[in-house]
């Protein structure tokens, strides 16, 4: 990735910012700014708490910078999947969510599965009956299981196995099975659970494995706990790339695509895959057509990030005018 650059701009020249919900975005905003701890921030923290007018604040206290790093822009969704287990292995519940090893060195995805490496050891949180769903809840970094004895357990990201992460719709664009633009989850899935043990083996092409860990803080009418260890919320978080973004900062999307985007986000998350000033995934919300909107979702656009206003002038000369 090239030198990132910093573009100055206006209000006004934010595609869509005087319809957008202000109040709605001022209130996820005030939910995590409190965990921010440049002096900056925390002084803009502190008024927000006082009560404002949201537009207003946000207008009156930042600067919009688009920071680019010579890479286009992707915004792709995510979402808390939802998944069937058991406590207890039996039946159709075999594939272990495992919490993370002492040691867990870094045994590739396709050493941990094919040698049950870790079996035995204590470490299984619960057992699924889909290893798809398996995969998938990794990607996504936390979901619910629904338990056979008619309660559930929430899990979070825990750590991981150091290999790198790569994309199997990559995979399968690379093996000419699909061109791009067919790629979803819902077609990854299908394809995976149509072909049987070639299906499971193109899983082990992303080496990247995920541990988890019980979340019992969260209540379960809030989302799950983001990248700042706070409930993250649909349709207004976004996860970045804290290389380029703080985490907690206010940041305005222009997504394309078939379903354009014009909104007021809150960089309140982080995940694997997301890497770059212009790339960010969208949280759309828990469950299946939660996970069906957000599988759908691959499409260019604009990030823009509000910025303390001494902040943004702290990066010249480094800014374009």
């Amino acid at each position: 990735m090239a030198n990132p650059t910093y573009q100055l701009l206006e209000f006004d020249d934010l595609d869509g910012w005087a319809d957008d919900d202000h109040q709605a975005a001022f209130d996820v905003f005030l939910s995590t700014c409190g965990d921010m701890r440049d002096p900056a921030w925390e002084a803009i923290c502190s008024v927000a708490k006082q009560g404002q007018e949201a537009r207003g604040f946000f207008e009156r206290f930042f600067t919009p910078v688009q920071i680019d790093d010579g890479q286009d822009a992707l915004f792709t969704g995510y979402y808390e999947p939802e998944l069937r287990g058991s406590l207890n292995r039996g039946g159709p519940y075999q594939y272990p969510l495992y919490r993370l090893p002492p040691n867990p060195g870094q045994l590739s995805r396709r050493e941990i599965e094919e040698t049950n490496a870790f079996d035995g050891r204590g470490l299984e949180i619960a057992w699924i009956d889909d290893p798809v769903d398996v995969f998938f809840l990794q990607v996504q970094g936390s979901g619910r299981v629904k338990l056979d004895n008619g309660g559930g357990i929430r899990v979070g990201y825990g750590g991981a196995n150091g290999r790198e992460y790569s994309s199997i719709g990559l995979e399968l664009v690379r093996r000419g099975v699909y061109d791009a633009h067919q790629v979803s989850a819902d077609v990854i899935r299908n394809w995976v659970r149509n072909n049987g043990e070639e299906g499971l083996q193109l899983l082990w092409t992303n080496e990247s494995y995920v541990f988890f860990r019980e979340v019992n803080e969260v209540p379960a009418d809030m989302g799950p706990l983001g990248a700042m260890n706070r409930s993250v919320t649909p349709m207004r978080t976004v996860a970045i790339d804290p290389a380029f973004i703080p985490y907690g900062a206010p940041v305005w999307m222009e997504k394309q695509g078939a379903n354009p985007l014009n909104r007021l986000m809150v960089a309140q998350d982080t995940g694997s895959a997301i890497r770059g000033a212009q790339r960010a995934d969208i949280f759309f919300g828990t469950g299946d057509i939660a996970g069906r909107d957000a599988g759908r979702i691959k499409d260019g656009g604009r990030l823009v990030v509000l910025m303390p206003i001494q902040s943004a002038y702290a990066l010249l000369p480094d800014i374009i005018e």
